[in-house]
């Protein structure tokens, strides 16, 4: 007998860890047409969440889409043309069409990135600065990563270094 006594505390102890787990910060809900006011506090939790739903559906989108191109490309493979100028255009097309497929994938990993910072309650935040980068530019661009004017800053000491 005591050791199914022993069995049944130790099943009560792991619910009564599961439940004290499982509490813990409320879930917000937002509506489907919500949008951050400037008049809320910035950075709330509705906020993040907003911020949140919106760059994970972008990133299936961007997924899907990739998948569909790179899916349809690989079919054109099959079509080699003896005209050498039909050649130099297909060529032409895929080359535009992976370097278009490239720039989704940096995107795909830009929005990973903020993601993380909402997780790490740095979203918003300019990684220069520390400033606030504001609500419309975040909804114009919601991987933003600073301020305008640093984001002006970064873009000059890239051109004077390219043009080195």
């Amino acid at each position: 007998m005591p050791k199914t006594a022993k069995a049944k505390k130790k099943v009560s102890k792991s619910k009564v860890s599961v439940k004290k787990k499982s509490i813990g910060k409320p879930v917000i809900k937002i509506t489907k047409n919500y949008e951050p006011k400037d008049t809320e506090k910035y950075m709330c939790e509705k906020h993040k969440v907003f911020f949140r739903i919106k760059l994970t559906e972008w990133k299936k989108e961007l997924v899907k889409a990739n998948n569909e191109a790179l899916y349809n490309g690989s079919m054109d493979d099959n079509s080699i043309s003896a005209d050498v100028v039909d050649q130099a255009s297909s060529y032409t097309d895929k080359n535009v069409e992976m370097k278009a497929i490239n720039r989704q994938i940096k995107l795909i990993s830009e929005i990973d990135k903020a993601l993380k910072r909402i997780k790490d309650d740095t979203y918003g935040y300019c990684l220069d600065t520390a400033e606030p980068i504001g609500l419309k530019r975040l909804m114009a661009r919601p991987v933003a990563k600073y301020t305008i004017s640093a984001q002006e800053k970064h873009e000059k000491n890239e051109k004077v270094y390219a043009d080195d």
